[in-house]
């Protein structure tokens, strides 16, 4: 088998087999096959397409390209949740308590943040303590006492993802449906959940801008994770504006923990209570998504949730005091308001300049070895839809180096389109995804 002749056949728009996209993926990943064949080979998939049997073998050969999860000597069904991310999305910070408080272990291994704003390690590390580097063992016996573990990911999990993307995203082939549901779902099914939850955000904030490329996107990776065993759905949410009112790290965790308390955005919880319910319906906790979303309200109406997150952050080591007290959490020394200039209804929000603001304020990374400043962020005051009057606030900038701010301030007024008539009220939710 020469690499050659797989280029040239997925140039001519041919089908590769199965065994073809395993020699293409296991001996990049043992660095036998050189980038610029690889290269060439991800430009000719980008115009030519795989198809669905196609993207299913490329998925499964990235996920025994390393280790796997097995997460079967935890009881239980076990149901993982991915955000294809976005600004201002803090739900695994929500949904991992309120899910593990049902009696569903969550098992996530989640990454730091590179761009915008940090990942959810990052916001977990705001936690004065908060430890993310488990070992196996500690991770198996904590998801078996507390039904919670959230650690920074590994590069034993489908490590040719790893080179594969490094590969896409310098040579202009990030934007493949195939592509990028097989990247996803390689580190999910790895990951050993026997059930996945996908949440696809499109909109200014998201990877995917358009709806019908996010329906497409969440179609394929359902169909993956359906076709290799995994009960899978996904939920295509808006993400044309932040999600909740903070973005950052900390002023993330604060805001998860206020919604745990149930007094958070109404965005964040709607979204929180959808997923978390299709996750405790898929381990059986439930008869459907509607009495789920009943049982998880009522886990946050009794307190039962936010127990389940103070013990989760002192089984991890970190400082639960935060849940009474989110002044624990790290303060910035600055902050500052940006006011509105004109008198109106918000019509727009550019989600990711949001971000790009939050990163300016030191809250995101422009290079993976970047330091991130755990207390700087934002929390806005107007979301869409909401009057303004000039001179109002429309957000509050947090940050530690106050040569930041400026620039900072500017460029969040540029975010919001202000305009005379109220926009008609949006729905976080724009459709449901599943295998039937």
């Amino acid at each position: 088998m020469r690499m050659y002749d797989l280029i040239m056949k997925k140039r001519q728009g041919e089908e590769l087999s199965a065994e073809e996209i395993d020699f293409i993926v296991q001996g990049y990943t043992r660095g036998i096959i050189p980038d610029y064949q690889i290269a060439a080979w991800l430009m000719a998939v980008y115009f030519q397409k795989l198809s669905a049997r196609e993207t299913v073998d490329l998925t499964m050969s990235m996920v025994n390209s390393g280790e796997k999860l097995d997460l079967s000597k935890v009881p239980g069904p076990k149901v993982d949740k991915h955000s294809t991310g976005g600004v201002g999305d803090k739900t695994t910070l929500v949904l991992a308590p309120m899910v593990a408080a049902a009696g569903v272990p969550v098992a996530k291994m989640s990454g730091r943040g590179l761009g915008h704003t940090g990942g959810t390690i990052d916001k977990l590390e705001s936690i004065r303590g908060f430890n993310v580097s488990l070992t196996q063992q500690q991770f198996f016996q904590q998801l078996e006492k507390v039904k919670v573990a959230v650690v920074a990911q590994t590069g034993e999990l489908a490590p040719a993802d790893k080179k594969f993307y490094a590969l896409r995203d310098v040579t202009a082939t990030v934007d493949d449906i195939s592509l990028i549901s097989s990247s996803i779902m390689s580190k999910k099914i790895a990951a050993g959940a026997e059930s996945i939850v996908l949440d696809v955000k499109v909109g200014s904030g998201a990877f995917m801008r358009n709806i019908d490329d996010a329906f497409k996107l969440a179609r394929t990776m359902v169909e993956i994770g359906n076709s290799v065993g995994r009960n899978t759905v996904a939920l295509v949410t808006d993400m044309d504006q932040p999600l909740g009112f903070a973005v950052g790290n900390a002023v993330e965790v604060a805001e998860a923990i206020d919604t745990l308390k149930g007094r958070g955005p109404r965005d964040l919880y709607t979204l929180c209570l959808e997923l978390g319910a299709q996750m405790i319906a898929m381990a059986g906790v439930v008869p459907n998504v509607e009495e789920g979303k009943k049982h998880l309200q009522q886990l946050v109406d009794s307190g039962a949730a936010l127990e389940k997150m103070r013990e989760f952050i002192t089984a991890q080591n970190g400082d639960a005091g935060v849940v009474d007290d989110p002044g624990k959490l790290p303060q910035a020394k600055y902050q500052e308001q940006v006011l509105a200039g004109d008198d109106g209804y918000v019509q727009a929000i550019a989600a990711d300049e949001v971000g790009k603001v939050a990163m300016q304020l030191g809250a995101g990374r422009a290079a993976k070895e970047d330091k991130i400043d755990h207390a700087a962020g934002l929390i806005l005051h107007k979301k869409i839809g909401d009057k303004v009057q000039t001179g109002e606030p429309l957000a509050t900038l947090y940050t530690n180096d106050s040569s930041r701010m400026p620039q900072a301030k500017e460029m969040l007024l540029k975010t919001y389109t202000i305009g005379a008539r109220q926009p008609e009220p949006r729905n976080i939710i724009h459709g449901l995804v599943t295998g039937q």
